[in-house]
């Protein structure tokens, strides 16, 4: 039998999943996203009058993770436990990953994608001054544990950043 959307009643109209029956486990979800950045770009990074770009990113893909159910409208307002964004630069750009854990009764992959999108999304804000070209890519899900869907590993992609 094929999957359906969940976030969907009979009739169509969007609907948030009811949760309340399911038990209260682990979760961890990681995801990633990649900054293209100039060479002189990068090259500008540790001058920036605005502070340290990473630093700052790091620090807004945290908060929004802990926002994600008001900006995703069927998101459920989740208990985090941990949030981790990491970002590191390299010859191209700048990589991010993002990983989130909860002890709750749904999964976190929507605050992992949202830490490393607003994550991203604060790269671009901090660095615009110098290029508005810049360019965010492969925001994805690497790994989700937990849940009665049970593990999910992004299979291995050869990425633009040589990650």
């Amino acid at each position: 039998m094929p999957k359906k959307l969940s976030h969907y009643d009979p009739t169509g109209r969007a609907t948030m999943v009811d949760v309340s029956a399911k038990a209260a486990t682990k979760r961890t979800a990681e995801a990633s996203a990649f900054v293209v950045l100039k060479p002189a770009v990068l090259k500008a990074l540790p001058q920036n009058p605005k502070g340290d770009p990473l630093e700052v990113a790091r620090l807004a893909g945290i908060m929004a993770a802990k926002r994600t159910s008001e900006l995703i409208p069927m998101c459920h307002p989740l208990p985090l436990s941990h949030i981790d964004v990491t970002l590191r630069l390299c010859e191209n750009g700048v990589v991010i990953h993002s990983k989130v854990t909860t002890t709750a009764v749904t999964g976190v992959e929507m605050e992992a994608l949202v830490a490393a999108s607003i994550a991203a999304l604060t790269v671009y804000d901090m660095c615009k001054a110098l290029d508005k070209g810049i360019e965010i890519r492969e925001v994805v899900l690497e790994r989700k544990s937990g849940g009665k869907s049970g593990d999910y590993v992004r299979a291995p992609k050869k990425l633009s950043h040589g990650k």
